[in-house]
């Protein structure tokens, strides 16, 4: 355990280098971007080093893991984002344990988070995961709203009881007009974001970038950036 901390330590360090340097580039306060550590797959004993190593946001995106790890780890003070495509069937665990859902794609499911927020006495914080590789209305491959639907899901968020509307989310996509370009797809990502704070300015997360394109998404202007791999290496996987 003691060799894992260290190479968790050592992994963060240059994490935090990465994101340091890359908000120094951007002229950007370090304090404007928040790391999320997206622990999939990595057993709850590395969430519980990561915490002691100074982490306080963690992502996964599969409940049938999550839902355990979040329960073995329920007494530190963490903030757990669910990214991932998230069924409707998964939405009532999800809401017991989520802080954040950033992967909120269509009126079904935010429907479901309501009622399931309701149910459990929580408020959760919803990012609406934009697809910039969608047509009007089609979903992305990765899961994903088109732009032009941005604006439907937003009120319906900001109607719906026990959710709070937080921002935007994407990931780069792998095809269409901004394949392979991260930077313009995440500046893109933080132009909707303007749009959508011009109404509603506490809605102001960007989730935006992942260990191979943090820095893109810095330049662009993400508030959070969401790290996996370049944190916990590569090791065996659960299951």
């Amino acid at each position: 355990m003691t060799d894992r901390r260290t190479e968790l330590a050592e992994n963060l360090a240059r994490v935090e280098e990465r994101i340091a340097a890359a908000c120094a580039a951007a002229g950007r306060k370090r304090e404007e971007v928040t790391l999320i550590v997206v622990t999939k797959t990595y057993p709850a004993s590395d969430v519980r080093l990561l915490h002691e190593l100074g982490v306080r946001h963690v992502a996964e995106n599969k409940d049938q893991e999550a839902a355990p790890k979040a329960a073995a780890c329920a007494d530190l003070d963490l903030t757990w984002h669910f990214v991932g495509q998230l069924q409707t069937n998964k939405v009532r665990s999800v809401a017991g344990y989520a802080d954040v859902v950033q992967s909120v794609d269509r009126l079904k499911l935010v429907r479901a988070l309501s009622t399931a927020a309701v149910r459990a006495g929580r408020e959760l914080g919803c990012l609406i995961q934009v697809a910039l590789d969608a047509e009007s209305g089609r979903q992305g491959d990765r899961g994903g709203v088109a732009p032009d639907a941005i604006g439907e899901l937003a009120a319906a968020v900001d109607e719906a009881p026990g959710l709070r509307l937080d921002g935007l989310m994407t990931v780069a996509p792998l095809e269409g007009p901004y394949a392979g370009r991260q930077q313009a797809a995440f500046e893109r990502l933080v132009e909707f974001s303007s749009s959508l704070r011009a109404d509603r300015p506490a809605a102001n997360m960007v989730s935006a970038g992942m260990s191979a394109d943090l820095e893109e998404a810095v330049a662009a202007g993400a508030t959070h950036v969401r790290v996996g791999t370049a944190v916990l290496g590569v090791r065996p996987r659960l299951g």
